[in-house]
């Protein structure tokens, strides 16, 4: 949090349920430094396995949790794993969410060092304008990267928006990657 601070930069962080349980001061924090809060579901599972109803409950099960804790209503949902189909998408859009799927994946979650973070991200070929890169606030070497990150791709003229920012809300399609595509 001190190093988003200290560039002036507002993100999107994903929560479980369990994530919610267990640290909710963190989750009141997050939100009252200016970030977005986003679902990750309930339990962290594939969500593309689970019948339409689980998938509500998943969802719904977090979002009551945030809502009662901040009385923020949650829009954002990113599936675990990045495993969704179409019923995942129509059932968070049931739901009151958009379905977000990252294209750069810093693959920090691996624990293989702080060079690997940033050589992944920096020299990742879907890098672009639009890009949505996925860290994780409980990878052993993130929070060590983040500074070197964030400096390296604002001097490559990069901005930092929470996808509250980026994202299209209506007149869009997504395509077999989960991009949205402007209509």
């Amino acid at each position: 949090m001190e190093i988003l601070k200290k560039h002036d930069i507002k993100v999107t962080f994903f929560m479980t349920g369990g994530w919610v349980d267990t640290y909710p001061d963190d989750v009141k924090m997050i939100l009252a430094e200016g970030h977005d809060l986003g679902n990750h579901s309930q339990n962290h599972k594939n969500m593309s396995q689970l019948s339409d109803a689980e998938k509500e409950t998943e969802l719904m099960s977090v979002h009551d949790k945030v809502k009662t804790l901040t009385g923020y209503e949650m829009f954002l949902f990113r599936p675990p794993y990045g495993d969704y189909d179409d019923a995942v998408v129509s059932t968070a859009k049931k739901c009151g969410y958009y379905t977000i799927q990252w294209d750069v994946d810093s693959l920090d979650w691996k624990d293989y060092g702080v060079d690997s973070i940033l050589k992944t991200v920096t020299q990742n070929e879907h890098l672009g304008n639009g890009s949505i890169i996925l860290c994780h606030n409980g990878a052993k070497y993130t929070a060590e990267a983040l500074d070197t990150l964030i400096t390296t791709l604002k001097d490559a003229g990069y901005a930092f928006v929470p996808l509250s920012e980026l994202i299209y809300r209506d007149g869009y399609h997504m395509d077999h990657e989960g991009r949205q595509i402007k209509d």
